[in-house]
């Protein structure tokens, strides 16, 4: 019997080989911006590992939306030529080169993991002011970010639309908005950390309002023929602030501006919210904003076996499921699944006397 995990999807003119994606994950690997060969290999890898959809790392809009001063970036013309390479790659061994654009908001300008993830003195390489809806910093003795000014919103605004052309430009083929973690337009979504009167804060109408106007600008130069995708922090796991009901409507709201696929991660807003972390513990934000809004959408977090992935699918819950660190750990984990499913999947050719 064929396996669920392993039947193809097209959204708009793009077929995916299967129901797995490579969710982003941040490298801190770049200088100014530029993807390089540990890209390539991290990304390539897990083409030939089996992955549909391969995603590179949150891609800054604009410098000043790095999180780290080691993130890759898309804010210049610049950026696109090793992208090109690296896409190329992905797509000549099936998988769908895709690209996650960002802007980090107040979590800016941060030391990467390994180093503590203090905010980098501009003499290190970091850089003042940071940016966020209001001026709250993310943790009570943190560093306080500027409030944009409208006509900062509508430069970040721009700024997404032009790194979708870049990411054209470069090959890729799904370009997906990051509104999640706690970053920039997770910022403008949350009552936590948006206090604006202006139409930016206040209603749920206003807090939306600069992710829907980003998605349109992106709709905009983004081809009608390539899949858009959103992912969302569906809940804060904090009393009053985003919820599920929310993610719910915000899905109504962006599936006629042309997104195609809600990829439903959790938090990430304040630093002491109580996450019940489990396996699978965010795949029910993703079964219900399938059912309920009408629209598919990518499962994430602690997915790590074949037929916990395959049950994913198989019942309706999720249209995908992004893997991040179990494609750390490894990166030819649908190799493995595929195998362990009893689904006969192509091994590259150098590869099959292993497999």
């Amino acid at each position: 019997m064929a396996s669920d995990l392993f039947s193809t999807l097209k959204l708009r003119d793009v077929t995916f080989r299967n129901r797995i994606g490579v969710s982003p994950m941040c490298q801190y690997s770049s200088e100014d911006g530029f993807a390089n060969d540990w890209h390539l290999v991290h990304l390539g890898s897990r083409a030939v590992g089996g992955a549909a959809l391969v995603m590179t790392e949150a891609a800054a809009v604009l410098p000043e939306g790095r999180i780290s001063p080691q993130d890759l970036g898309i804010w210049k013309d610049a950026h696109i030529e090793m992208l090109q390479r690296i896409f190329r790659f992905v797509e000549s061994h099936g998988g769908v080169p895709a690209m996650q654009l960002a802007h980090a908001g107040r979590k800016a300008s941060t030391a990467a993991p390994w180093k503590g993830r203090e905010y980098v003195p501009e003499e290190e390489g970091g850089w003042r002011p940071i940016y966020a809806p209001s001026a709250v910093p993310f943790e009570p003795q943190g560093l306080v970010p500027t409030e944009l000014d409208l006509a900062g919103i509508q430069r970040v605004v721009q700024a997404y639309a032009d790194a979708a052309r870049r990411a054209l430009e470069s090959g890729a083929r799904v370009v997906e908005i990051h509104a999640a973690h706690g970053y920039l337009l997770h910022e403008f979504l949350s009552p936590l950390t948006n206090l604006r009167t202006d139409g930016y804060g206040g209603s749920f109408e206003n807090r939306t309002r600069a992710l829907l106007e980003t998605v349109t600008a992106v709709r905009e130069v983004w081809p009608e023929r390539l899949p858009l995708l959103v992912r969302i922090s569906a809940t804060d796991w904090v009393e009053g602030g985003w919820d599920g009901d929310n993610s719910v409507e915000l899905a109504r709201m962006l599936k006629p501006l042309g997104v195609d696929m809600m990829d439903c991660s959790t938090g990430g807003t304040v630093p002491d919210a109580k996450v019940p972390t489990a396996p699978g513990y965010q795949v029910p934000f993703a079964d219900r904003i399938r059912s309920e809004a009408g629209i598919p959408t990518a499962a994430v977090g602690m997915i790590t076996g074949a037929q916990q992935a395959d049950e994913i699918i198989r019942t309706g819950k999720a249209d995908m499921v992004f893997l991040a660190r179990q494609l750390l750990r490894d990166p030819y984990w649908p190799l493995h699944a595929a195998r362990e499913l009893g689904q006969k999947f192509p091994v590259p050719e150098q590869y099959q006397r292993a497999f």
